[in-house]
């Protein structure tokens, strides 16, 4: 199981921070869709450059001209590149297509898709590398959770690695391990943390002693 760091609400020196601080006890720094929103690409870039030893995941959502936005975010380094599984078929394809010419990760994220059992299946027939559940900020402050959308796709997923993320903190992470995803995504859950070093080395012992 790996951890990922998602950084939603930093620009670039305040992302470098925060990972210099917990680079020690995370796998992947992710690279949220407001920090691309408000830096572009030049994020991924830099975050890649200061820290070459982690995976760096470019939060860009594709739902659309997916095979260009994924050699976009190539050229900036990232080595995971989300889409969202809202989309079609081809879109998901042509990223597919393209991720693998460069060497790099595809990983689609279920946010708000409707049947998820089904388009999971579907999804893991295209070759993608990751499947994540994810219960998006709006969903979380109305009290859903991704847990049990998790066990819904580890049934049905047999090619692609499962992810997980939507409000995970320490309280809520054995629940999660449980499940044995192999990708757990913490925005807040560190990033809202005064100590955050010590927290992330906390859920990486969490999540070693559950691996």
């Amino acid at each position: 199981m790996k951890l990922q760091l998602a950084l939603d609400l930093v620009n670039i020196p305040e992302a470098k921070e925060v990972v210099k601080e917990v680079q020690d006890y995370i796998d992947i720094v992710e690279i949220g869709t407001p920090v691309v929103i408000n830096e572009g690409l030049r994020a991924v870039k830099e975050i890649k450059e200061a820290f070459p030893s982690l995976q760096v995941l470019a939060d860009l959502k594709i739902m659309d001209a997916g095979a260009y936005e994924v050699m976009k975010a190539s050229e900036a380094g990232a080595d995971i590149i989300t889409v969202l599984g809202a989309t079609d078929d081809s879109t998901i394809k042509g990223a597919v297509e393209e991720a693998k010419k460069n060497g790099k990760q595809i990983l689609v994220d279920m946010i708000n898709v409707k049947d998820l059992e089904q388009r999971a299946k579907e999804v893991d027939a295209l070759g993608v590398d990751y499947i994540c559940v994810h219960t998006g900020y709006d969903l979380q402050a109305a009290g859903e959770s991704p847990f049990e959308q998790l066990n819904t796709i580890k049934r049905v997923v047999k090619n692609a690695k499962t992810a997980v993320a939507g409000g995970i903190k320490l309280a809520t992470l054995p629940q999660v391990i449980e499940a044995k995803p192999d990708l757990i995504i913490v925005g807040g859950g560190i990033t809202g943390q005064d100590d955050k070093r010590a927290m992330a080395a906390e859920m990486k012992q969490l999540i070693g002693a559950g691996a």
